[in-house]
């Protein structure tokens, strides 16, 4: 059996006093706590260790024991007590499970369990003293961390919102305590105007908690998915509009779609390709910060002539004064 150095563990010297030794328990405590530190089994491992070390050598009638074994324990890696300490036991606590918490080198010179192991917590200032006492340490119910999920919407769906049911996977533990994936259905109120990026919370939805904790929330952030007609820039959405030559020329009335259903729109005479036309409050967001429809003009010229079509355009060629390149 290994002998162990409690003294070493905790990083204090032989003659420290109850106070050194104290500080210097609750400093490693705050480092290796199971409840800073969940899944990890290294740091659980470590917490025990220095747990048991301040539970010798915090009680002046085990420190006093311990120190009889002398110095020359520290040099074999074989530790046999001396005749008579196989007996001697300490009532009290320990870990879950009895001492099973301790190593086998407490157990040979202290007996079964121990006069009660560190049980405490964190504040969010620190360290906080749940006890020293039986029962061992006890993790307290810590919230279970946010998780994230993408939910795409079109853009229709994201101007208009409204209730939406939503299909997630989850893992969660089964009877027999293996983790396994479930199907759970939720309905999800998506606010009118959500942009691209934008988040949804649903309360209560997110990771499992710790120790009996609630859980903690979702997050579904939103993606819009591509429109056939228009474009998104913030809070504004944008749609071509093709005119023929004659109708930028003279004007025009035309129909134009919005994400509200379509509108009748006045086309002004004059108006050159590229420039744009605003529909108010057509597009996303809400309140004073909802945005516009933007019409941007792209002229249209046909591909083939026919030959009346051809001798019009020549004749207008020839009859206008119009010289779209001088500046």
């Amino acid at each position: 059996m290994e002998y162990k150095d409690y003294y070493k563990l905790l990083g204090v010297s032989r003659s420290a006093s109850r106070d050194e030794i104290a500080k210097a328990f609750k400093k490693l405590a705050r480092k290796y706590h199971p409840d800073l530190n969940p899944n990890d089994a290294s740091a659980e491992a470590k917490f025990k260790e220095i747990n048991e070390a301040y539970e010798v050598l915090k009680d002046e009638k085990k420190r006093k024991l311990y120190d009889q074994f002398g110095s020359d324990w520290e040099h074999g890696q074989n530790f046999q007590p001396p005749p008579g300490y196989e007996n001697v036991h300490f009532g009290g606590g320990g870990f879950p499970g009895g001492g099973a918490g301790f190593s086998d080198f407490f157990e040979t010179i202290f007996g079964g369990g121990g006069g009660g192991s560190f049980r405490g917590g964190f504040s969010q200032g620190g360290f906080s003293q749940g006890g020293f006492g039986g029962g061992g340490y006890q993790q307290r119910p810590r919230r279970g961390s946010d998780s994230e999920a993408t939910y795409e919407l079109t853009l229709d769906e994201a101007y208009r919102g409204g209730s939406k049911s939503i299909t997630l996977q989850e893992q969660v533990a089964g009877p027999d305590g293996i983790p396994r994936m479930h199907t759970k259905t939720l309905e999800v109120n998506v606010p009118a105007g959500i942009k691209d990026g934008q988040k949804i919370r649903l309360a209560g939805q997110g990771n499992p908690g710790m120790a009996g904790g609630p859980k903690g929330d979702l997050y579904l952030k939103i993606k819009l998915m591509p429109h056939p007609m228009f474009k998104v820039n913030d809070n504004d959405v944008i749609l071509d509009l093709k005119l023929a030559p004659w109708e930028a020329a003279l004007g025009a009335s035309v129909r134009i779609p919005t994400l509200d259903g379509a509108v009748e729109m006045k086309i002004p005479p004059g108006i050159g390709s590229g420039k744009k036309l605003r529909v108010k409050g057509k597009g996303l967001g809400s309140g004073a910060r909802r945005g516009d429809q933007y019409v941007r003009i792209m002229i249209q010229v046909p591909d083939i002539l026919s030959a009346d079509e051809r001798e019009l355009w020549e004749k207008l060629r020839d009859q206008s004064n119009f010289k779209p390149r001088e500046f």
